[in-house]
């Protein structure tokens, strides 16, 4: 499955970001959108193999729309000029873990984990942290992590979080306020005709990630 005319179509919104334009295109829009969502289902199909708990996600559930939300933004432009889907057992409103595929421009990515976690799920995810770093490490102390995913992404405290020493042995890890995994794909990977199995071995690389994540949380 290559994705060049969703990429083009995506280059091209970027260059005319205004309503007139994208009435024009929206019959493009709408078949770009099918192929997208044809994508999502054939990476819940794969990932559900070896993470049940996407089985029967209707990928509809998944993709964001394109419309933004410009009501309290100083950039009035009024769509996003990307794809994106959160696969989780919830579809895009899952709270837990869950798997992540971007197509922009210049901008495409692949991963997995928990992006700004409920407070009573990143307190759980700090405690395990502290009580099992080492079940973590087993899984991002690794070359096989690391040469995919280099290191966890999310943002910080700049400070210890309440509760734990400045001076703790897994600090930085402690300090994540989302923890997730992301892999970088180009224009011509993303629209290469291998791009789907590449996308689910990245997903399920980051399935051992989200399993540290659920076991916390659970």
């Amino acid at each position: 499955m290559g994705l060049k005319p969703v990429v083009d179509f995506l280059k091209e919104l970027s260059k005319n970001n205004n309503k007139e334009w994208f009435d024009e295109h929206r019959t493009a829009y709408q078949g770009h959108r099918v192929e997208f969502l044809g994508l999502v289902q054939v990476l819940i199909d794969g990932i559900a193999m070896f993470d049940p708990s996407l089985t029967g996600v209707d990928p509809k559930k998944c993709v964001f729309r394109i419309n933004r939300d410009i009501r309290f933004s100083k950039d009035k432009t009024p769509y996003k000029t990307n794809f994106g889907a959160l696969m989780g057992d919830q579809g895009k409103k899952s709270e837990g873990t869950g798997f992540y595929v971007h197509l922009a421009p210049g901008h495409n990515f692949v991963g997995g984990g928990m992006y700004k976690p409920l407070p009573d799920m990143l307190a759980k995810i700090r405690q395990e942290i502290d009580y099992n770093p080492k079940d973590l490490m087993a899984v991002i102390d690794t070359e096989n992590f690391k040469s995919t995913f280099g290191k966890i992404q999310g943002e910080q405290l700049k400070t210890a979080p309440k509760g734990y020493p400045k001076d703790h042995p897994f600090i930085d890890l402690l300090r994540y306020k989302s923890f997730y995994v992301l892999k970088e794909f180009s224009d011509e990977e993303v629209a290469a005709q291998g791009f789907v199995e590449e996308a689910l071995v990245v997903c399920q690389k980051a399935a051992k990630f989200n399993e540290f994540l659920r076991n916390a949380i659970n």
